[in-house]
């Protein structure tokens, strides 16, 4: 593929990952008003939050199918549109059982969007011969910054859903123009990646399929705090620290401009430090910056933990999808992915159960727990190579 084609697929591309994060985060930043207009309890948001995670799952499973019938390009616009659509429904329902209906379709695209993208960035990434996965995801994590900051300034001027429809309607905006230059563009074949033989063996041994799930591990570890985060962030600063609607929104904001610097500078880290540094500092970084965020006394001690959690967090997930890929190519980037996101949208129920049996500050600290164990991962797995 010439490179000026390789250039405008990277650009479509990376306007998808913004916008998967802007309509997320605008979702997310809304959860204390849905949560109050549906009169849920914790335990019974979580189960509602559940749908999310129930339809990405499914949808997961799914999709890397439909990338190889419809190609990866396709499947990204289509699930883009259905994700602009269905971020509005959530406003208009008045109880639980409505809710989660509505977010088993949100995450129905949510999930199909992230694996298709993924798939896409990974045969870009290896055409391209540099590690440029993190941009991709800092796109993804500017998105959230924009999102969340716009939902601080309206949450107390316009109602959720004046605020959903918003943000939907510049989604499907966004979509058009974005999705006419990705149609553009020829899905990259194992050629144009720069590959010799094929992608990736049908039938990968034993102990690739392994490695491949426990860097997917990796994934879904780190992208547990994301979700966590994303769900209850907000939440906690309200209800446990006494923060105004707009303050508390701001919290998801610092967490995504952490993760966003840390992603934009995380291809110079990656060939500085090398993968194996780069999981270790930064697991153990957004261990230290969680128990901050979740068990300081103040709210600017918790913006402070939210935004080191985002520096810690912010290149594991690529990191982690990329091994799995070399590892064992589109077959492991899938696995890894679902894995990964499954951690970012089962977190939140799980989060919000610990938080009914315990607190919502101690349920928050399983992030950290997860963050270490993601670091305990990436040293057990430092001499692990691609065949």
């Amino acid at each position: 593929m010439p490179g000026t084609d390789l250039v405008r697929l990277r650009l479509a591309l990376t306007a998808f990952f913004a916008l998967d994060g802007f309509v997320f985060a605008g979702w997310v930043v809304r959860i204390p008003a849905i949560k109050e207009q549906t009169g849920a309890s914790a335990s019974a948001l979580g189960l509602a939050l559940l749908g999310v995670s129930a339809g990405a799952v499914i949808t997961m499973t799914l999709t890397g199918r439909l990338c190889r019938r419809y190609g990866s390009h396709l499947v990204t616009v289509v699930c883009a549109v259905l994700l602009c659509l269905s971020v509005g429904l959530p406003p208009l329902t008045h109880s639980v059982l409505a809710l989660g209906t509505v977010l088993l379709l949100f995450g129905a695209a949510y999930g199909g969007i992230n694996v298709a993208f993924n798939s896409a960035a990974v045969d870009l990434v290896a055409a391209l011969g540099r590690p440029v996965m993190p941009s991709f995801h800092a796109a993804f994590s500017l998105g959230g910054m924009i999102g969340a900051g716009l939902g601080a300034l309206v949450a107390g001027s316009l109602s959720p859903a004046r605020h959903l429809w918003g943000l939907a309607a510049v989604g499907l905006l966004v979509t058009a123009v974005a999705g006419r230059a990705l149609m553009r563009c020829e899905p990259l074949t194992p050629a144009d990646a720069g590959r010799t033989g094929q992608d990736a063996p049908r039938r990968p041994d034993r102990r690739t399929r392994a490695l491949v799930i426990v860097f997917g591990l990796i994934a879904l570890c780190t992208a547990y705090g994301e979700g966590a985060l994303a769900d209850w962030g907000a939440l906690h600063l309200e209800e446990d620290l006494g923060a105004s609607p707009g303050a508390a929104a701001v919290g998801y904001s610092c967490f995504a401009l952490a993760m966003t610097v840390g992603r934009l500078s995380g291809t110079t880290l990656l060939e500085r430090l090398g993968r194996t540094r780069t999981v270790l500092v930064g697991g153990s970084t957004a261990a230290a910056g969680m128990l901050l965020g979740a068990l300081a006394p103040s709210l600017w001690a918790a913006l402070l933990g939210y935004a080191v959690t985002g520096l810690g967090l912010a290149n594991l997930f690529p990191v982690a999808v990329e091994r799995a890929g070399a590892l064992a190519g589109a077959g492991g980037v899938a696995t890894a992915s679902t894995l990964g996101y499954g951690g970012m949208l089962l977190g939140p129920p799980a989060i919000g159960f610990m938080a009914d049996w315990f607190s919502l500050p101690t349920a928050l600290t399983s992030v950290a727990v997860l963050a270490a164990v993601a670091t305990a991962i990436g040293f057990a797995t430092r001499h692990v190579r691609a065949e």
